[in-house]
């Protein structure tokens, strides 16, 4: 068993800005998405479309902090992640793990969800 992917329902403006920020921060790009009776994108990565974006008006942020924190994504190209977040003011905070050599980025995207993004074996 694997995650197939992560879906993000929120209103249109929103969505467009959370599209761009997994777009063109994060490296994901915009591909094929079946009809549905809702609006979306899915953001693919390596052939794979890992995050699906619907339009609704249904889901609004939760004012009380659920159980759900981040999801993870793995990656290369740390430096070039970072130059795009500070390009884009997106707050972000790094963190070394020494003994397994990895370097973890974590940020929030526009919805306000957690995304924490690893590179083995890269570091600033």
């Amino acid at each position: 068993m694997h995650l197939d992917h992560i879906n993000i329902a929120a209103p249109a403006e929103l969505l467009a800005k959370t599209r761009d920020f997994y777009c063109d921060v994060i490296g994901l790009a915009e591909g094929f998405r079946p009809t549905f009776s809702r609006e979306g994108f899915w953001l693919y990565t390596e052939g794979k479309p890992i995050i699906h974006l619907i339009e609704s008006l249904e889901h609004s942020q939760n004012e009380k902090k659920g159980y759900f924190d981040h999801f993870a994504l793995q990656a290369t190209g740390l430096e070039k992640v970072i130059e795009k977040l500070d390009e884009s003011g997106t707050p972000y905070r790094v963190s070394y793990l020494p003994e397994i050599e990895l370097s973890q980025v974590f940020c929030k995207d526009p919805c306000g969800i957690g995304v924490e993004i690893n590179f083995p074996g890269e570091s600033v």
